[in-house]
């Protein structure tokens, strides 16, 4: 039932990525003079309205090619890579959970995260896309984020009694991603890392909990903007890495192999 409960996401991953991936346009093209086409799913060239079988997840982008039918120009990787990604990341949060013995509360705990990943998500294909973090999606995620970590406290709380540890965790976890890059944004003045970054980093230090897991999460998020949006930049004309793709990436990886970290962290 594992397995079939893990293909189950992947399938649930793939289909919710395309939807973010068009609702990330459908936002932009609603502030834009082309606000008409926010409504239906069409080629951003010909402007041709595609079919149902033509907006399959990942398996329409392979079989077209990555191209309009009717006009054969490149729809662009964004959609398959935003496709792929979302299906990555729900088969690897569904590892997490042990379907067979997990709890209410545990399931609930699995629930908000994968709401939470979902926004996340969101906002790194529009932050990659963009370059922008829509402030109120931010919000969105500030609250899934709170909702995880009072899930994940209670969990706690059920099995353990109370310690200042249970406070001083997520504290220490906001501060070193979130309070961080505000810290560098107030610096640079916005040079180094964009103001929506620090909500971002907030969020995510929120969910995550764990201080140690906050720092490999900037450890990573860091090392894959360098190996990664640093190169990216010199066949652009701005200089400017968007940080939430990266930021998001790092968040996935660091949840999904928790138990891994903690045991290289307890060497």
């Amino acid at each position: 039932m594992q397995i079939v409960f893990l293909i189950f996401l992947f399938i649930l991953g793939s289909c919710l990525g395309s939807f973010l991936c068009c609702q990330a346009r459908r936002l932009r093209l609603k502030y834009s003079k082309h606000k008409h086409l926010g409504n239906r799913s069409v080629c951003l060239h010909c402007h041709h309205r595609l079919k149902w079988y033509d907006n399959l997840p990942i398996i329409s982008w392979l079989l077209l090619k990555g191209k309009c039918r009717k006009c054969h120009k490149p729809i662009g990787a964004s959609e398959l890579l935003s496709e792929t990604g979302t299906a990555i990341a729900f088969l690897g949060i569904g590892t997490t959970i042990n379907i067979s013995t997990a709890s209410p509360l545990e399931w609930a705990i699995f629930c908000a995260v994968l709401l939470f990943t979902s926004v996340l998500i969101f906002l790194s294909i529009y932050d990659g896309a963009y370059g922008e973090l829509p402030t109120h999606v931010l919000i969105i995620s500030i609250i899934c984020a709170i909702i995880v970590l009072v899930l994940s406290e209670i969990l706690t709380l059920s099995n353990y009694p109370f310690t200042p540890k249970l406070i001083l965790q997520p504290i220490s976890s906001i501060l070193i991603l979130g309070g961080l890059y505000l810290l560098l944004y107030l610096i640079s003045k916005g040079r180094w890392v964009g103001d929506g970054d620090w909500i971002l980093g907030t969020s995510i230090g929120i969910a995550i909990i764990d201080p140690w897991l906050a720092l490999i999460i900037l450890f990573l998020s860091n090392t894959f903007a360098c190996l990664v949006g640093y190169p990216a930049t010199k066949s652009k004309k701005t200089k400017k890495i968007h940080f939430g793709p990266f930021l998001v990436t790092a968040f996935i990886v660091v949840y999904t192999f928790s138990d891994i970290f903690y045991m290289l962290l307890s060497l």
